[in-house]
This record gives C-alpha cells, sequence and structure tokens, in this order.
C-alpha cells in the first residue's frame, strides 16, 4: 500500500534515475551532482524518495540532463559496493556528492577531504568523525541526522501498548552497517526498566542469524523484535517481516516501508523529507557556499504506522489510543 504522494514521486522519477556506468566524461558547462544510495535501483520507496530529491532541486532550478548532470550509483547495502561506487564517484569530479547512510560517508570521506559531501539517514555524524559539530561542522562534509533520542522510548512503548504486551525485547542490527548501534542501545536500555522491559543486543550479519534470533525469541514469554535504521535491516527488510511473522513475534521497525512490506508497525522519521531538505543543501553548495559552514539539521518530521492485517495474523490487539495516534493505518 502507498500513498498517492509517493506514488506520484516514484512514476516521476523511475525513468530518470536509472544507475549510469558510463565512464568519467569531461567536465561541461553545468553542475554536476554525484549520489551514493544505499538502496538497490530496483526499490521502489527508495526510488521515490530519489524522485523526491530530483523533484526538489527542480524547484530550484537544478534540472537533471539540463543545467545539471546526475551520476547516480546503488550500493544495495554492500559494503564492497560502497566503497566501490564511492570511488567511481571521487573520480568523477563532481561539484558535490549526495550520500545515503553511514557506510556511504565514511567511503567517501576515506577517498576525499576537498568533494562537497551532504548526507542523508545518517545517525550521530559527530560520534563518527564526520563532522567537528552538529552546529559548525567544519571541513567538506554536512546533512541530515536521522537521530532523535525520543524514538527509542517511543518503539519500547508501542510493544508494551499491544495486546498482549512485550516484555522482552531483541535489537537487531547489523554492526558493519550500523557502527552507531551503541548510541541507540544506550538510549534504548535507559528508556527499557521504566515501561518494564528487559532488552538485549541482536547483532546479525545474514538471513540466517536473524532467524535464529526470531527462533529464540519465539520460545520466551511476550517476546518481540524492534529493528534498527540502517542498510542491512533495510535491505532484509522482506525476510525480517516474514520470519516475524513465522514465529509471530510482534516488531515495531524505523521505517514506513516495512509496515508497507507487511510489518506489524513502524515509528520514525519521513525519509522523504530528508530528501527534499538536502536538495536545499546542493543548492546553496553548487552556488558557492561551503559545506563546513552549513549546520548538520536534525529531523522535523515522524510517522507512525500501523498494520493492521498482521496485527489480526498475529493475534494481537490494538489499542484506540494507539491507532488513534498512527499517521497510517493498513487494513
Amino acid at each position: 500500500m502507498m500513498r498517492r504522494r509517493e506514488f506520484i514521486a516514484a512514476v516521476a522519477g523511475a525513468a530518470a534515475l536509472r544507475p549510469l556506468a558510463a565512464p568519467a566524461q569531461p567536465r561541461r558547462a553545468m553542475g554536476r551532482l554525484g549520489v551514493l544510495m544505499e538502496s538497490l535501483a530496483s526499490d521502489v520507496s527508495w526510488q521515490a524518495r530519489a524522485a523526491a530529491f530530483v523533484q526538489e532541486l527542480g524547484a530550484l532550478n537544478w534540472h537533471a540532463g539540463g543545467n545539471l548532470h546526475i551520476d547516480w550509483r546503488w550500493a544495495g547495502g554492500d559494503p564492497a559496493l560502497f566503497e566501490r561506487y564511492a570511488a567511481e564517484l571521487v573520480a568523477l569530479g563532481p561539484d558535490v556528492i549526495l550520500a545515503t547512510a553511514s557506510p556511504s560517508v565514511a567511503a567517501l570521506r576515506r577517498l576525499t577531504n576537498t568533494i562537497p559531501i551532504v548526507f542523508v539517514v545518517v545517525t550521530d555524524p559527530v560520534g563518527q568523525g564526520f563532522v567537528k559539530s552538529l552546529a559548525q561542522p567544519g571541513g567538506n562534509i554536512t546533512g541530515f541526522n536521522n537521530y532523535d533520542s525520543p524514538m527509542a522510548g517511543k518503539w519500547l512503548g508501542m510493544l508494551t501498548q499491544i495486546i498482549p504486551p512485550v516484555t522482552r525485547v531483541a535489537v537487531l542490527y547489523n554492526p558493519a552497517t550500523a557502527p552507531y548501534a551503541d548510541l541507540y542501545m544506550r538510549a534504548i536500555e535507559e528508556a527499557a526498566p521504566s515501561l518494564a522491559i528487559v532488552a538485549r543486543a541482536a547483532p546479525v550479519n545474514g538471513d540466517a542469524e536473524i532467524e535464529a534470533v526470531m527462533m529464540g525469541l519465539a520460545h520466551e514469554e511476550r517476546g518481540g523484535v524492534l529493528v534498527l535504521p540502517e542498510p542491512f535491516t533495510s535491505m532484509h527488510r522482506e525476510a525480517i517481516v516474514a520470519l516475524a511473522a513465522r514465529y509471530r513475534l510482534p516488531a515495531v521497525y524505523p521505517f514506513r516501508f516495512f509496515a508497507a512490506a507487511g510489518g506489524l508497525m513502524s515509528y520514525g522519521i519521513e525519509i522523504e523529507d530528508l530528501f527534499r531538505r538536502a536538495a536545499s543543501y546542493v543548492n546553496r553548495i553548487l552556488k558557492g557556499q561551503k559545506p563546513g559552514d552549513l549546520p548538520v539539521q536534525q529531523p522535523t518530521k515522524f510517522e507512525l504506522v500501523i498494520n493492521l492485517k498482521t496485527a489480526k495474523g498475529l493475534g494481537l490487539t490494538m489499542p484506540q489510543a494507539l491507532l488513534a495516534e498512527a499517521d497510517e493505518v493498513i487494513e
């Protein structure tokens, strides 16, 4: 189920956003933008976000194929491809690079300290060493943070509101693509006692390990899953959602596309909003501003999505108070 604005954005951008594999071209009399996306080019949800970014650039009078050349790369959550495509984009010598997720920024940072980089969907850019501070990034990197500490309590609270409530939570993530997981775990562990929840980290590296976590939880009383926002879990969302259903486990996810794929409920930032806002920074850099002078921005729009069909399949009751809070209910 896709909301109308996402559908329009996806359709509008689909033809223009195919991944480019062409060799480096001579610099032309136009702006040049590189984009390193964390997902696959075939992922409709991420195509919609890319389309929103391009649409916003157009509103700022930067037109792909007109006065702006865009080189797209889609890493599909693969650590090796993040490195490879980062090197390709840097070699093209763009005026600015848009980078999604921490692995993209980390790969680019190792290769250049001069090409401006605007990031989106990145957690703890200060702790990861991408910027000196949120207010004054310095260097060649700035962008849009996706971390908001109250989210940890919100995620756990949602799991305690369902009937029957969850009391034991496994926090799912891949350490290779979520180097910032400790930040989330600290916030989760601080929020858990007041909600009578026992939370534990559940690092995984593949579908077999995801299933092992789910199988173990299925033998515990009132077990549930919390999925962290990071490239691996996003790329493996179909497997995670399917395994949660197989082992009849309530789960809360960080992005809407998990709930749209059959996940029980999601709460997190509106990613499309970050992409639109990122276009404004790309515009300012193309016009001569330095990324180090542009403060890192915090998320401002959040969305709660509940999949009632999944709830019924799991035999869960969703309280009216939680349903009333939802931005979208999938039936």
